[in-house]
């Protein structure tokens, strides 16, 4: 309890007590919050209690427009919040711009007065500074004449001085916070870069993270067409069935059209009654209020346009859109990436059937060379027999018809081995670390969603070999993809090249490549099968023609193969090619 002041102490002295304590109580309040709303909304409340006002409000200015906007208020109505004063204007911007309080004892008779609710009488505005910068205005009404005095001018002055560094704390906090969001969100699109993500679900990622960092109703992500002239929707996050269903926009015509066309960001405060806005409609129906849009860029090209929608009337702070922008741009990276790695995927599958393709035309020389075998057997014995029946006997006709249809089987054969003839290997100088290069490029994201660690041991001393460079890339594919299922559960794949000095020391006249895995093996008699007939298999579920083909490749290129492994324990297979003198 608070001691009597002594006898005769003067009122005064008293009434500079109880303003020194109110403004001590109002300061432990200011202060114990990080949150700029509570701080102003403690702030006005109690400056309407302690001048004994009626209501009040905290008018802070915007420093996109320049406008004094409304940000806690106590007794207004509402709609109150809605005002938006340019500086000079009314009470409130006079003092904002002079930098000087203002106590009007009749606001009727004052023409700068504007009403924000019925009855007020007079009113009291003092300037709100932050660093020496007059940052807003601290309003309190009263529905009596004349009602507020010198000295509650200065206790609300003393106020609004003593919330000033709180205000500027709550400021910097939240920029803080926004940097440490705008971070979070960064960090999170830069591990969808290094990941294997498809396009759709780094479009997924891009739009909900975008979403929660600017704290929007919501977010969309649209991308120029092929063609160059539309925007198609390609994700959202937070959007309604009417936004989500909306047709495309054309490039020329609408608003994020403009924004990739001129890669600038662009905003527009009310889209409901944006005359610059194609879907008004859409954007009432979804509750769309304030629109933030800013290019996608890559490489300098517009790539799409994101979009951000607030549920109110607000205006993007510089700030604002420079994260947004900033945030686009690491989203557009991501995009690129994605999209590469579907054209890869691509690639490798189109790399895989031309193997399939490869391989049934090995496939097809083989049968025809067993085909034929017994075939020249079967017309030796045909011939042999010099069969000859009665002119008019049936069987005369058959033993024509069997020589023909032998001789049919015979140019079948001949064609199927003139076009497999077509697959020779066309030689021409080669760098076969090259090679294994172009190959990892292809199959490393397949590696990597396998869980298999590569490790690339390539000789630089390797010279030129006389090859033909797809055949070489395919066996090194297959053996790849061998070492891959392999290792259902990962491991890792060693590939090592060699410069090997077999008959004169010194110069090089053989190369090497290995592929060494630490997958399930093999049992000895599938090792002695492995590069056998491509009829054959050494897998129980397999064909034997990736295997096969190998072979077929080392001895199209004079070179030798030789496989170690054991069950548990990996593979090993090691290929030698000669080097021209």
């Amino acid at each position: 309890m608070r001691p009597d002041p002594p006898n005769g102490a003067p009122l005064e002295l008293q009434a500079r007590l109880e303003r020194l304590e109110a403004l001590h109580r109002t300061a432990q309040r200011v202060y114990a919050t990080l949150d700029l709303r509570e701080s102003l909304q403690i702030l006005i409340d109690e400056g309407v209690r302690l001048l004994d006002a009626h209501s009040g409000s905290i008018c802070l200015v915007n420093p996109t427009n320049g406008f004094l906007e409304i940000e806690a208020t106590c007794g207004l109505p509402v709609n109150a919040r809605e005002l938006r004063l340019r500086m000079g204007e009314g009470i409130t911007g006079q003092v904002a711009r002079s930098g000087r309080s203002l106590r009007i004892d009749e606001v009727s008779r004052d023409r700068r007065y504007v009403a924000l609710r019925d009855g007020v009488a007079s009113e009291l505005a003092v300037p709100l500074r932050v660093d020496d910068e007059v940052r807003g205005v601290v309003n309190v009404d009263s529905d009596r004449p004349g009602a507020f005095s010198a000295g509650q001018q200065a206790l609300l002055e003393d106020l609004a001085t003593l919330a000033a560094p709180a205000i500027r704390n709550t400021w910097l906090y939240e920029s803080a916070r926004q940097r440490a969001k705008l971070l979070e969100s960064l960090l999170k699109v830069g591990q969808l870069i290094n990941s294997t993500l498809s396009v759709d679900d780094a479009l997924t990622v891009i739009t909900r993270e975008a979403r929660v960092l600017m704290r929007a109703k919501m977010c969309s992500l649209m991308m120029v067409d092929p063609s160059g002239e539309w925007l198609d929707l390609r994700a959202h996050d937070g959007a309604g069935d009417a936004y989500a269903s909306k047709p495309r926009v054309s490039m020329t015509e609408s608003v994020v059209g403009i924004v990739a066309r001129r890669r600038k960001p662009l905003q527009i405060e009310n889209v409901q009654i944006s005359g610059r806005y194609q879907n008004v409609g859409v954007a009432r129906r979804e509750g769309l209020v304030s629109l933030l849009s800013v290019p996608l860029l890559f490489s300098g090209k517009a790539i799409g346009a994101l979009n951000i929608y607030s549920g109110q009337p607000h205006i993007f702070s510089d700030e604002e859109v420079r994260i947004l922008a900033t945030y686009a741009e690491l989203s557009a990276l991501a995009l690129e990436k994605a999209r590469l790695y579907d054209r890869i995927v691509s690639v490798e599958e189109t790399l895989r059937q031309s193997e399939r393709l490869s391989t049934l035309g090995l496939l097809a020389a083989e049968i025809a060379h067993e085909i034929r075998n017994p075939l020249t057997v079967m017309k030796m014995l045909h011939h042999s027999l010099d069969l000859h029946f009665q002119p008019g006997d049936p069987r005369q006709t058959d033993v024509r018809i069997m020589g023909e249809k032998m001789d049919h089987l015979n140019r079948i054969v001949d064609r199927v081995l003139d076009f497999a003839r077509g697959a020779e290997p066309r030689f021409e100088e080669v760098n076969i670390n090259q090679v294994l290069d172009d190959l990892l490029l292809l199959t490393r994201m397949k590696l990597r969603s396998a869980g298999i660690h590569l490790v690339r041991e390539l000789d630089a001393r390797m010279p030129l070999l006389m090859a033909d460079a797809t055949q070489l890339e395919q066996a090194f594919l297959n053996l790849t993809l061998n070492a891959v299922e392999a290792m259902p559960e990962g491991g890792r794949l060693t590939i090592r090249s060699q410069a090997l000095p077999l008959r004169r020391p010194g110069r090089p006249t053989h190369v090497m490549v290995r592929f060494a895995d630490t997958g399930v093996g093999m049992t000895r008699e599938q090792v002695q099968t492995a590069f056998s007939s491509l009829l054959q298999s050494s897998k129980p579920r397999g064909n034997g023609l990736g295997m096969a083909i190998v072979a077929r490749v080392v001895e199209a290129h004079r070179g030798r193969a030789r496989v170690r492994s054991s069950p548990g324990r990996g593979t090993r297979i090691t290929l030698v090619f000669p080097v021209p003198s």
